[in-house]
């Protein structure tokens, strides 16, 4: 365990999207000090910039790593470099903060935790809704609902311009059910509290830009061991509808809960990062009658007007980071839950790709 009053000497690696967010943190909060930025292009000197410069910048990892020594890594680079990323810097004796997923296939995930627990080294990989209070609300409700639970989800993105780009580049290694699908899939398992049986899953290559193995559109349907169900959609690109890409709701026998976000589920509004966690509001339906058959009670909105944005979601994540490492967090549920998701995500892979009904071990 590190010296509380010390500050945690992290290495940013991919300076993105999310490794700009996270650096960010790392920037404002007291228990860290950011001792390097690692990207192999220009994302780096623009974060630099904007944190105010003085911050080493490196275009390798590998060199990085050795030149600076730090205390931990934040990995934010495409899922394909997560595994080696990851493995290298917890046998340096490195704690790591990994964005989702875990790595780019169950093996290399299974190979990351396998390290995470022989080095002793704290392991937090990025689900970002684990830290939102609008959505850990959104679960309790639906344990509110009796069993089964039908569980409908999606988050279509037609993006165009960087964001293009940035599908593009994680279409190289992963599809789109899988990057996005594991946040989804991990919070059905937090509302059913029940083992996943069964996965089916359909997907279709919409473009040419992508490669030929992989599709930019997909829809899984996971089977629960309790009778529950759930379904997520994903799709990347320019030709992406806008209507209805925001669907966020569960159903159970008392009832419904469900995710009303007028201004994030709005036109224009499909891949803008920020929106992505938004809620705004629950609506909680009552399914229960009155002896002549109407409902019994009114429909309730739960209001949630002071939720995090993204920005402040990422230190909340940081700070659990930090957390875990000053005070000896066990993680061992944590970062099986990670693998856990992945592994379900990839056996949906799977049923895309063969066209079959795939049960889960």
């Amino acid at each position: 365990m590190l010296d509380n009053t010390k500050k945690i000497r992290v290495l940013v690696v991919g300076c993105g999207n999310m490794g700009s967010s996270h650096a960010t943190a790392y920037h404002h909060l007291d228990g860290f000090e950011i001792c390097g930025l690692v990207s192999g292009g220009s994302t780096k000197e623009i974060l630099n910039e904007k944190l105010g410069g003085g911050y080493p910048l490196f275009n390798d990892f590998d060199e990085a790593l050795e030149a600076t020594k730090p205390d931990a890594v934040c990995i934010s680079t495409y899922p394909d470099t997560h595994e080696r990323f990851a493995v290298k810097a917890m046998e340096k004796g490195c704690h790591v903060f990994v964005e989702k997923p875990i790595a780019d296939s169950v093996a290399a995930a299974e190979r990351v935790a396998e390290v995470a627990r022989k080095t002793g080294k704290k392991l937090v990989v990025g689900y970002i809704l684990r830290h939102h209070p609008s959505w850990e609300r959104f679960i309790v409700e639906a344990h509110k609902l009796g069993k089964p639970l039908a569980i409908r989800m999606n988050l279509n993105q037609q993006s165009s311009g960087k964001m293009w780009t940035l599908h593009r580049n994680l279409m190289k290694s992963l599809s789109p059910i899988v990057d996005c699908g594991v946040h989804y899939i991990d919070v059905m398992c937090q509302m059913t509290r029940s083992k996943p049986v069964q996965v089916y899953a359909i997907g279709a290559r919409l473009t040419e830009e992508i490669p030929a193995g992989n599709y930019n559109y997909g829809q899984l349907q996971i089977r629960f061991e309790d009778g529950s169900v759930g379904w997520y959609e994903a799709g990347w690109g320019p030709m992406i509808s806008e209507t209805a890409f925001f669907v966020k709701d569960v159903i159970g026998p008392k009832g419904s809960v469900s995710i009303v976000a007028k201004t994030a589920g709005g036109s224009g509004k499909s891949d803008s990062i920020d929106a992505h966690t938004k809620t705004e509001s629950l609506l909680v339906h009552h399914a229960e009658l009155d002896a002549n058959e109407k409902f019994a009670r009114e429909d309730e909105w739960i209001n949630l007007e002071d939720e995090p944005g993204h920005q402040e979601l990422c230190d909340r994540e940081q700070l659990y980071f930090l957390k875990a490492i000053n005070e000896d967090i066990d993680l061992t549920n944590h970062i099986e839950d990670a693998v856990n998701s992945l592994r379900i995500a990839f056996a949906c892979d799977e049923s895309v790709r063969t066209g079959k009904v795939v049960a889960l071990a």
